[in-house]
């Protein structure tokens, strides 16, 4: 797929959901029921907020990976928006990406229907899940889920550091001062497509999306873990778990850790796929990216558009992996 192709798909998709909500042809979708839940998140951010920032300073205090890091760095502000901004607003959005993906599969199915003209989604049988996978407790159904997710994120990040994607997943890397606060500075359509494809399998297989939200406070502040300025690796357990050493590498500008430790949770994947580097005893110092990304929120959410082909920008330089 070309870049001016795919640059053409994504302003077709984000066409269609900007010109659906005006035109409310989703007139189905309980737009209560959605402020509400927007309501519960901007409540779970506040709380995780008032929970991690004290924790987060005791611990990169204590154990830092990089010692006397500065906690005021460049860009510390947008991050802390983005804290809200990406829960509430980008999460948001791609949720609507993954309806729109299986609609027409849960059309299908029946899970979905169209009467008068009108979009009939029936929630409970949605949230339910279906088929075998359905009847499992939902501890079990999470823990699946999390692990086949962690799989398919892996292949999905991979694709993020292609040319076609790298302008969108640049936002994210772009930091050269790494901590904890830093794992929410995503870009609308970065996380679109990653849990686009990372949610519809595990979805179209049966689970419950009930069974997987139970996971995301613990999800959260461990993505969070695995961004924050420690020198932990986990030692014997370092490709089992995801840990600060490994991710950090993974965001560290080093030639040798350029294209590695691609796994979210659990490395083994970067073990099985020729990908995990976390060398003993050495921790990673140099981070960003090879363009000056901007440190405001605005900046950031217009950096890719900037480039595209589409309006004659052809000129890029990234860093490979």
């Amino acid at each position: 797929m070309s870049k001016r192709f795919f640059e053409i798909l994504i302003l077709a998709i984000l066409l269609t959901i900007v010109v659906g909500l005006l035109t409310h042809y989703w007139t189905s979708i309980p737009f209560k029921e959605t402020a509400q839940v927007m309501t519960q998140r901007l409540n779970r951010a506040l709380f995780l907020l008032v929970i991690v920032v004290p924790m987060f300073a005791l611990i990169e205090r204590f154990w830092p990976s990089i010692a006397n890091q500065p906690k005021l760095r460049p860009g510390v502000w947008t991050d802390v928006v983005y804290w809200f901004f990406t829960p509430m607003v980008i999460q948001t959005m791609s949720i609507i990406s993954i309806v729109l993906f299986l609609l027409p599969i849960y059309l299908f199915i029946g899970r979905v229907s169209i009467e008068n003209g009108t979009l009939i989604l029936d929630w409970s049988k949605i949230l339910a899940g279906y088929g075998l996978v359905s009847h499992w407790p939902l501890w079990v159904q999470g823990a699946i889920a999390i692990i086949l997710g962690d799989f398919l994120g892996y292949w999905t990040h991979r694709m993020n550091h292609s040319r076609l994607l790298w302008d969108y997943h640049a936002v994210h890397h772009s930091g050269e001062i790494i901590d904890w606060l830093s794992a929410v500075r995503q870009h609308p359509i970065n996380d679109m497509l990653s849990r686009v494809i990372t949610a519809s399998p595990v979805m179209l297989l049966g689970f419950s999306p009930i069974a997987v939200e139970a996971y995301v406070p613990f999800l959260s502040v461990y993505i969070a873990l695995i961004h924050a300025n420690i020198f932990w690796d986990y030692g014997a357990f370092r490709s089992v778990f995801a840990s600060p050493v490994f991710h950090r590498w993974h965001h560290t500008t080093d030639e040798a850790g350029l294209g590695k430790n691609f796994s979210g949770l659990f490395p083994i994947f970067d073990v099985i796929f020729g990908t995990f580097y976390m060398p003993r005893h050495q921790q990673p110092r140099n981070f960003g990216i090879s363009e000056a990304m901007p440190n405001s929120l605005w900046g950031q959410m217009t950096y890719p558009f900037r480039r595209w082909k589409l309006f004659g920008s052809d000129r890029r330089q990234r860093l490979e992996g």
